[in-house]
C-alpha cells in the first residue's frame, strides 16, 4: 500500500471553512459531524469509523446521518474530543487515552500496561461497572463515551536498531501514548505521542529512534518498514486497545430512543467488527512487511519485559493513591475487574492455547 494514500488529507487545509459548518436538521432528521483522529480511508480504524457513521445513518434511515470527518479536515486529530466539548462537533472517533490530560482515568478505557484484554476490557465495562465509571469521568465535559472498535493486542513498535537489553531503552526516543508511554519512560525512554499521520516523518527525520502505532495492518499502510526494519511481537504494554466514539451528552439525550439505542447498539457491533477485521489482516500484513520488505520480526528481551511489569505494577500503585477521586475510584474498579476476568483467560483461555500449540499440528 502506498502511505501517502493515507496521510495526504491528514493536514489542517479543511479546518477554516468546515469548522464553521452547522448540523443540518429538516422535517426530524438530523446531521451530525463525527471528527476522527485517523486519516481518511485508514485500514481498520478510519474504514471502521467510516462504517460506524453508515450504518448509524442506514439505521436510522437517515434521521440521524452522520458525517465524517477525518484527521485534519475539521480540526486536528488530538483536537477531537475537544472539538465535541466545545459544540464544533457532535461525535468524535479516537481513543480515550489520547485524553489523559484531562483524566488520567481515561487510559484505562484504551489500555492498561499488563492489563485487560480487548474480552475482558468489555467484560469490565459491560458487565463490572467500567462504564458507569467512564461516566462519571466524561459527565464532568458534557459528553458520552462508547466502546467503538478495538485492536486486539498490538505490535511492540518499530526500532531503528535492534533492542539488546534494558540498557539500549535508555535516551530512545519513542512515539507511544497513554499509560504504556509512562511505562516506557520509567524505562529510560524518551515519550511522546503524535497521531499517525504524523509518525512516519518523525522517524525520517531522526526526530524518533522509534515508534508503535498498532500492528501490521495499520503499521504497513504507515510505511514505518521504509525507515525501521526491526519489529518487536507483542506489545506488553497495549494488550487489547479499544477505540471510542464520544458524543455531546446532552444532543445525545435529546434523541428520541430508538435513535439512542441505534448508537449505542452500533458502536457494540462495530467492536466486534473491527476487532475481527485486525484479527485477519494482521497475520497477512506481517507477511507482506516480512515477505516483500525485508522486516525482522523480534521479541523483547526478558529484562525489558520483567522492568515493564514492575513499572506498570508501580504506575498502578501511583493512581490507586491519586487524590483524585476518580482516577482512584477508576484504578480500583480495573484492578478488582482485571483479578476477576484474568482468571477465565489464564486458566481457560490460555490453557486451551498452550495445549493446541504443542499437540495440534495440521
Amino acid at each position: 500500500m502506498d502511505r501517502r494514500s493515507f496521510i495526504k488529507k491528514a493536514g489542517l487545509a479543511g479546518v477554516g471553512a468546515a469548522a464553521l459548518a452547522t448540523p443540518a436538521i429538516a422535517q426530524g432528521n438530523q446531521t451530525w459531524r463525527m471528527v476522527t483522529t485517523w486519516p481518511k480511508n485508514f485500514p481498520g480504524l478510519g474504514v471502521g469509523a467510516q462504517r460506524l457513521a453508515d450504518r448509524i445513518t442506514a439505521a436510522s434511515g437517515g434521521r440521524l446521518t452522520i458525517q465524517v470527518y477525518a484527521a485534519g479536515e475539521l480540526v486536528p486529530p488530538l483536537q477531537s474530543l475537544d472539538a465535541v466539548i466545545d459544540g464544533s462537533a457532535e461525535m468524535s472517533h479516537g481513543a480515550a487515552y489520547y485524553w489523559q490530560n484531562k483524566s488520567a482515568g481515561l487510559s484505562f478505557f484504551t489500555g492498561v500496561p499488563f492489563g485487560m484484554t480487548s474480552r475482558e476490557l468489555t467484560a469490565w465495562v459491560r458487565y463490572l461497572g467500567g462504564q458507569e465509571i467512564w461516566d462519571e469521568i466524561y459527565d464532568q465535559f458534557g459528553v458520552q463515551g462508547f466502546l467503538s472498535g478495538d485492536t486486539g493486542t498490538q505490535a511492540g513498535g518499530w526500532f531503528r536498531n535492534e533492542l539488546t537489553g534494558l540498557d539500549s531503552v535508555k535516551g530512545l526516543r519513542f512515539r507511544t501514548p497513554g499509560l504504556g508511554g509512562r511505562v516506557w519512560e520509567k524505562l529510560g525512554a524518551t515519550v511522546t505521542n503524535m497521531a499517525a499521520g504524523e509518525i512516519f516523518q518523525a522517524l525520517q527525520s531522526g526526530t524518533l529512534d522509534a515508534a508503535e502505532f498498532v500492528g501490521p495492518y495499520n503499521d504497513l499502510a504507515l510505511g514505518f518498514y521504509q525507515v525501521a526494519k526491526n519489529y518487536y511481537f507483542p506489545s506488553f504494554v497495549e494488550p487489547g486497545l479499544a477505540t471510542e466514539l464520544v458524543v455531546n451528552k446532552s444532543k445525545y439525550q435529546e434523541l428520541p430512543s430508538d435513535l439512542q439505542a441505534i448508537v449505542k447498539d452500533v458502536c457494540q457491533a462495530e467492536y466486534d467488527q473491527v476487532a475481527s477485521d485486525f484479527y485477519a489482516n494482521d497475520p497477512r500484513a506481517l507477511k507482506t512487511l516480512v515477505d516483500d520488505h525485508g522486516v525482522i520480526v523480534r521479541q523483547f528481551p526478558d529484562d525489558i519485559i520483567e522492568a515493564g511489569a514492575n513499572a506498570a505494577m508501580e504506575i498502578l500503585a501511583e493512581l490507586r493513591d491519586s487524590s483524585d477521586a476518580l482516577t482512584k475510584k477508576t484504578t480500583e474498579s480495573f484492578i478488582e475487574a482485571l483479578n476477576i476476568v484474568r482468571t477465565r483467560t489464564e486458566g481457560t483461555d490460555g490453557a486451551f492455547v498452550a495445549a493446541r500449540e504443542k499437540y495440534f499440528k495440521i
